[in-house]
């Protein structure tokens, strides 16, 4: 009877701990009006401009096209997806997106994040209920204090990495069952769950139980039981990296070609800012979005818990050995916090693009768990210890009321007083006459605190409507479904509007626009190359000329019916559109079809096997590889320099030459402007080029009309200015926003119709007949013609891709430095293109022999202690 009583407590006391952060945090977005709740949305930063569009993907790849998941030409102009899910999306919760819709992603969305709020309370909760560091209803305020801590809050946006606040205590768990019980199976198997549920997050818990490990070291009695658990320790955690193979091994490759180009290679010994400066850290609500990009650890867990974590170190119910131990982790974590080549570590020698220190939700478990040990119903701080509190404490808000930093006002420092002071008072109060009612006290101190710290923070932060991302979304997904119903071949799709540059995610296409952590470098930099807006980790097809548009197989097209449309935002300007046959149209948006699109492979001449990349301007690379495929000059350029009719001066110097001038305000206190004229002498297509300094100094007009055009890109980039507008002149204003422009490859550009006509008709000669396709593969026949022997691809070129012609593999090269193509002989041709993720087999083969072992390894120890000894119940840690 009295076992159910204690069974049925622990239930209700792990309820409680699951509903609680729910609770908080629900109340706090249904205050918010996000929805469901209203008209806003949790969608900010990151999660509004990248992982809502992921997501929107996985739900379509479950449900519609499975195959997406090794592979998908919707990530730019097509890439590898086994690792960039392995990065974005094998948390399991993700699975219930599949119940949310369009529009409704973002209700789907919160209900993942209160969840994940609920399961990181539940699963510390029953870290300390099994550890026996607390009992009842006293592990509501640390469960509560670890599900809302200044890590979680920061990062909510980046719901990515928040299952490891889920997984982590069951990992500590099961480290502890192997120092206490030399039982290797809870370790392994939550580890290798942590490895495969994001491999990002599972590198830094790694590195955490290594300090762990040298944390519990002291309670070993000999050298040899130390060794031994070393050993056991190593041997379990190769052993869960085994069983995660099959996600490891694939994503490890991936890296390789694509975020681990980025690794740094040069380390500095220096400190990256004053280490005192993170104290301000310790005040409630010490968060905004300047602390994005760059800023201090996010490392808040409510006063009383801080204090408590402190007094750890003076706490003689420890053994001294313990204590010493656990300083030196604390101390690493510090160090870690501002010391370069620890933070690199940490972060897998990279320094993280925005949302630094992103370990520092280890350091808030750590605190915890040190809090969680002091504040045992036993426990009595010395009067000695609560002066010192006062003094340090004291100490800290009187430092960090001297610095002005734009995340902390007057308020929260009164407040974190506040909290301070009488979580002083309930360390020194008497508790033995009602230890219910100092629990009570405990319970609420810790939960208002991180509770106020957290709608503090998250006040801090704009959101964006849920109108603006529910009817962008259902315009573009109407769009695309039209698209689908009407063509369900292989083809790309441009569009001169956009919300995010992973719009192809969100919509279901095939496009050239993309963000996120895992891009190939290649594709940006060939991207930037022909005159796209690039740069490290993300493409936007914005500014295409007719040559890109038939190449890349871009065969519809997608603009606002009318430019007033304010949940279409404009992107692009593309006026050599407006002459291509309308297909179809939904409320806002009008499709139409490139007549001159090519498919995806086409036959070709061997000449592009040579092309060499000499040139910077982006419009004679472009030529270039369209004469080179086409068998034809590539010294005959198919662009022609166009001169400007008049030029127009405003409070800036006159010069006879427009491009490479570095143009000064005359009078600093005027506006200043350039002013281009073209009157276009015939109706063929002119393009602008701009370098990429221009879009920093000045702002660009056509015709008197703010100018649509991506403000991020690295490389100069093509701008269609004209088409079909022989004799109607067009004006190109430069307005100085500062008090100089360099009107850096400034240049008009003509293209000559009849040549590429000429070129295209060439390649339109021998497509290749797709007869079957899905997001990894293709099947299709060809015909080469005799001057054609390449059978070239627009697909990146990528080790995952295998050819088989005429029912034998064919090999394949790299053209461009980007793109796969088959040298062939001229003839008939049956082809096939498949891909699939290098070392996915391996891994998969690496996983199984891995689980069959442990397996093996685990039963024949069970069986060992099942006929010598049994453990107890509960390791203990004292």
């Amino acid at each position: 009877m009295l076992t159910t009583i204690r069974s049925h407590q622990r239930s209700f006391t792990l309820g409680i701990s699951f509903l609680l952060p729910i609770l908080l945090m629900g109340s706090y977005f249904a205050y918010r009006q996000m929805a469901p709740f209203g008209p806003s949305s949790l969608l900010t930063v990151d999660l509004g401009q990248q992982y809502v569009d992921f997501f929107a993907y996985l739900r379509a790849s479950l449900l519609h096209h499975p195959s997406s998941f090794f592979y998908s030409f919707a990530k730019g102009l097509g890439g590898e997806m086994w690792g960039t899910d392995a990065y974005y999306l094998f948390s399991p919760l993700n699975l219930l997106l599949v119940f949310f819709p369009g529009r409704f992603l973002t209700s789907g969305i919160m209900l993942i994040l209160l969840l994940r709020y609920g399961l990181a309370g539940l699963s510390f909760a029953w870290l300390l209920d099994k550890t026996g560091w607390q009992k009842g209803p006293r592990i509501w305020a640390f469960s509560t204090a670890y599900a809302l801590n200044g890590w979680m809050i920061a990062n909510q946006l980046n719901m990515i990495w928040l299952d490891a606040l889920v997984i982590l205590p069951l990992i500590i768990w099961g480290l502890l069952k192997l120092f206490y019980r030399r039982q290797a199976g809870t370790y392994i198997f939550w580890l290798a769950v942590m490895m495969v549920d994001n491999y990002y997050m599972a590198w830094m818990v790694c590195l955490f139980t290594l300090l762990l490990v040298c944390w519990l070291m002291p309670e070993a009695r000999t050298w040899r039981a130390r060794g031994r658990f070393i050993l056991r320790y190593g041997l379990s955690s190769l052993a869960a990296a085994g069983v995660a193979a099959v996600t490891l091994f694939p994503t490890i490759y991936a890296l390789m070609q694509s975020k681990g180009t980025y690794t740094e290679q040069t380390i500095h010994s220096r400190f990256e800012y004053f280490p005192f400066k993170m104290l301000a850290k310790l005040v409630p609500g010490s968060f905004n979005f300047d602390q994005m990009p760059s800023g201090q650890p996010n490392i808040y867990i409510g006063m009383l818990l801080m204090m408590a974590a402190f007094l750890y170190f003076f706490n003689r119910q420890v053994k001294l050995s313990r204590r010493l131990a656990a300083l030196g982790v604390t101390f690493f974590f510090i160090c870690s916090f501002c010391y370069e080549p620890l933070d690199l570590l940490w972060h897998a020698d990279q320094f993280p693009v925005w949302y630094p220190y992103r370990f520092s939700f280890l350091f808030c478990c750590w605190c915890i768990i040190l809090a969680a040990q002091t504040l045992r119903p036993a426990f009595r701080p010395r009067y000695w210890q609560l002066a010192l509190l006062l003094v340090v404490t004291g100490a800290i808000f009187a430092y960090v009321s001297q610095l002005k930093l734009s995340y902390l006002s007057s308020s929260q420092r009164w407040i974190g007083l506040g909290f301070a002071a009488i979580s002083l008072l309930c360390l020194a109060i008497p508790r033995e006459d009602s230890p219910r009612l100092y629990n009570l006290l405990l319970v609420c101190l810790v939960i208002c605190d991180v509770a106020t710290s957290a709608f503090i923070s998250l006040n801090n932060l704009a959101y964006v409507s849920q109108d603006e991302f529910a009817q962008y979304t259902t315009q573009l997904d109407q769009a695309a479904k039209k698209l689908r119903q009407g063509d369900k071949g292989l083809y790309r799709v441009a569009k001169t509007f956009t919300r995010t540059k992973d719009d192809p995610f969100q919509g279901d296409f095939n496009s050239g626009d993309h963000f996120g952590s895992t891009l190939e470098p290649a594709i940006p930099n060939f991207m930037g190359a022909i005159g796209q807006p690039a740069g490290d980790g993300f493409v936007t097809y914005a500014n295409g000329t007719q040559i890109t548009d038939a190449l890349f197989g871009f065969k519809y097209t997608l603009a606002k019916q009318n430019l007033a449309t304010p949940t279409l935002p404009l992107s692009g300007y593309r006026p050599d559109w407006r002459q291509l046959p309308t297909t179809a149209k939904t409320g806002n948006v009008v499709i139409r079809r490139n007549p001159n699109s090519l498919p995806f492979a086409f036959g070709a001449s061997s000449e592009i096997l040579q092309l060499p990349h000499t040139t910077l301007d982006p419009v004679s690379y472009q030529s270039q590889i369209m004469q080179a495929l086409a068998g034809r000059p590539i010294n005959k350029s198919l662009f022609q320099v166009q001169n400007f009719d008049s030029v127009q001066f405003n409070n800036v110097q006159t010069s006879r030459q427009i491009t490479g001038t570095l143009f000064k305000k005359q009078d600093f206190l005027k506006p200043a402007s350039i002013q281009l004229t073209l009157i276009p002498p015939t109706n063929d297509s002119y393009y602008l080029t701009l370098g990429p300094s221009v879009k920093d100094d000045a702002s660009i007009s056509i015709n008197n009309k703010a100018f649509a055009q991506s403000s991020n890109y690295r490389d100069t980039v093509v701008i269609n200015l004209a088409h079909q507008q022989k004799g109607q002149p067009v004006t190109i204003t430069f307005r100085l926003k500062k008090m100089n422009v360099w009107l850096q490859n400034v240049s008009v550009y003509r293209l000559k119709q009849r040549s590429f006509n000429a070129s295209l008709q060439t390649l339109k000669q021998s497509p290749l007949k797709i007869s079957h396709h899905s997001s990894n593969s293709i099947t299709g026949t060809v015909d080469l013609k005799r001057q054609q022997r390449v059978l070239m691809t627009t697909i990146p070129a990528a080790r995952g891709w295998h050819a088989i012609v005429d029912g034998r593999p064919a090999a394949t090269k790299t053209v461009l430095g980007t793109f796969m193509a088959i040298p062939l002989a001229p003839g008939h041709h049956q082809v096939k293109l498949y891909y699939r993720p290098p070392f996915l087999i391996l891994g998969l083969f690496t996983s199984l022999l891995t689980i069959s072992g442990t397996w093996l390894v685990l039963c024949y120890q069970a069986r060992r202690r099942t006929r010598g000894r049994t453990g107890t119940d509960k390791p203990s840690t004292d």
